[in-house]
C-alpha cells in the first residue's frame, strides 16, 4: 500500500532500522534515533543501486514522489539518476570555483599585496557592492557584455558614473585573470568601450588667484577653532603635502634645528613596495613653518602626534577636521580645499616664482623622469627644494600683506 501522511507521522523509531515502502522503489528509512531518509531502490546495469532523495519533513510525501519519478525517467532513457546526480554536483561545483566571486577574490588576494592597504579594500568593496550581489554565483567565461553593461548602469543611475568606470576597470582585470588562468576566453568589458559616458574629472579645488589666496591666508590667521586645528591650517599651506600625510605627523620626523621634515615612506601615496622598500620624503621647512611647529610644541611635543585628536592623543586628528575648519570659515568645497594647497603651489611657484616645474614636482613627491626616462632620486635637488620652500612661505606672507594694504 502506498504511504500516507499520518502513517508517516505516527511511525516510531525502533532499535532497528525500519523502511516504510511507498511503491516504486520509493520507501522512508527510519533509523533508530529517530531520523528519516527517503531512498529510491532501483537496478541499472544489472546492478541493484540506492538514490538519497533527501530527509522528512524537508522534502516531504509529495516532493519525494515527484523525485522518484524523475528518477525513473532517467532510467527509462537509459542513464543512470545516481550518476546523474553526481555530474550535477560536479558541474556545481565547477561552476562555483569558476564564478564570478571566486576568481574575483582570488585575483584580489593575489595582486592586492602591490596596492596600499586603502586601495586594495577600495577594489575589494566594489566588486561586493556593485558585482557579486548581480554576477558573483554566475561561471565566469557565461559573462555576456549585456549583463556587464546593466551592472554598469545600476552604478550610473545612483550618479556614481567615475565609480562605474573603476568598476568596469576591475571587471576586465578579474576577466583577464580569468583568460590567464584557462577560465574564461575573452574579456566581454572590451566590448564595452564608450557604452557609458566617460566620466568628469574634478579636480579638487584650488585657489591660484594672489588677491584670493591672501584673502584666504587672512582668514586662517584669524581662524578661531583649537590651536592644534589653527597650526595645522597655516602649515599646510606652507608645506603643500597630502592632507593626510600632515595630519598624521609625528614629532620624531622633525628636525627643528635642522628644519627638515621626513616624511616616511611608509605613510606616503605609493604602491604597497614602493611604500616598503621607497626613499622617505624630505620636506624642508621654511623659517614661518619652523616658527609655526615651535609654537606647537609646548602643547603637543609631549605625545606622538604633532596634531593629536580632540578624542585622545593616541589618534590623529580626524580627516575631516580641516575640511570643517574651511567650512566654518565659509569656504565651500567648490572654493577650497586642503588637498588644494598642493594645485595652488604647483601652478604659482612656477608661474610666479620661476622655479623649475622637476623641482616642484619633486617637492610634491611626483615621480619625475629625465630626458631618457629614468626617475630622479626623491632626494635629488634638496638646495633648490630648500630655496623653493623659504621662497614660497615668503611670497604667500607678500601676499597676505599686500591684500591686508589693500
Amino acid at each position: 500500500m502506498p504511504l500516507t501522511h499520518s502513517a508517516i507521522q505516527s511511525a516510531k523509531a525502533a532499535d532497528k532500522p525500519q523502511k516504510l515502502f511507498d511503491g516504486n522503489g520509493l520507501f522512508l528509512l527510519i533509523s533508530p534515533t529517530g531520523g528519516k531518509w527517503w531512498r529510491l531502490k532501483y537496478r541499472f546495469g544489472g546492478k541493484e543501486k540506492l538514490l538519497s532523495l533527501g530527509t522528512y519533513p524537508e522534502v516531504s510525501l509529495k516532493d519525494a514522489r515527484e523525485r522518484r519519478d524523475a528518477a525513473r525517467k532517467l532510467l527509462a532513457d537509459g542513464v543512470d539518476p545516481g550518476d546523474a546526480r553526481k555530474a550535477e554536483k560536479r558541474t556545481a561545483r565547477l561552476n562555483a570555483e569558476n564564478s564570478v566571486e571566486a576568481i574575483a577574490r582570488e585575483w584580489h588576494t593575489k595582486f592586492s599585496p602591490d596596492l596600499s592597504e586603502s586601495h586594495a579594500k577600495r577594489n575589494l568593496r566594489r566588486l561586493e557592492v556593485h558585482v557579486f550581489p548581480w554576477l558573483g554565483g554566475r561561471p565566469i567565461a557565461s559573462i555576456e557584455p549585456p549583463e556587464v553593461l546593466d551592472v554598469l548602469h545600476r552604478i550610473e543611475r545612483k550618479g556614481t558614473l567615475e565609480t562605474a568606470h573603476r568598476v568596469r576597470v576591475l571587471i576586465g582585470q578579474v576577466m583577464r585573470y580569468a583568460i590567464a588562468t584557462g577560465r574564461a576566453t575573452r574579456d566581454v568589458t572590451a566590448d564595452l568601450r564608450g557604452a557609458i559616458p566617460p566620466a568628469k574629472v574634478k579636480h579638487h579645488a584650488a585657489v591660484t588667484n594672489p588677491k584670493q589666496i591672501g584673502s584666504l591666508l587672512r582668514a586662517i590667521d584669524g581662524y578661531e577653532g583649537t590651536t592644534v586645528v589653527s597650526a595645522a591650517l597655516r602649515l599646510a599651506p606652507l608645506l603643500f603635502q597630502r592632507p593626510g600625510e600632515l595630519r598624521q605627523a609625528e614629532w620624531a620626523e622633525f628636525d627643528l634645528d635642522g628644519a627638515m621634515w621626513t616624511v616616511p615612506s611608509a605613510r606616503m601615496k605609493r604602491k604597497k613596495a614602493a611604500k616598503e622598500s621607497g626613499p622617505d620624503h624630505l620636506v624642508p621647512l621654511s623659517k614661518q613653518a619652523v616658527t609655526i611647529l615651535q609654537g606647537l610644541h609646548p602643547l603637543t611635543g609631549h605625545g606622538r602626534f604633532v596634531f593629536p585628536s580632540l578624542r585622545g592623543p593616541q589618534r590623529p586628528m580626524s580627516d575631516m577636521a580641516l575640511s570643517a575648519a574651511f567650512k566654518r570659515m565659509g569656504f565651500d568645497s567648490d572654493t577650497a580645499l586642503p588637498h588644494g594647497w598642493r594645485a595652488t603651489a604647483r601652478t604659482l611657484a612656477v608661474e610666479a616664482l620661476s622655479f623649475p616645474a622637476e623641482i616642484v614636482e619633486l617637492q610634491l613627491s611626483h615621480e619625475v623622469r629625465d630626458s631618457l626616462g629614468r626617475a630622479y632620486n626623491r632626494t635629488q635637488w634638496l638646495d633648490q627644494r630648500r630655496e623653493l620652500m623659504q621662497r614660497w612661505a615668503d611670497y604667500l606672507d607678500s601676499l597676505k600683506a599686500s591684500n591686508h594694504q589693500a
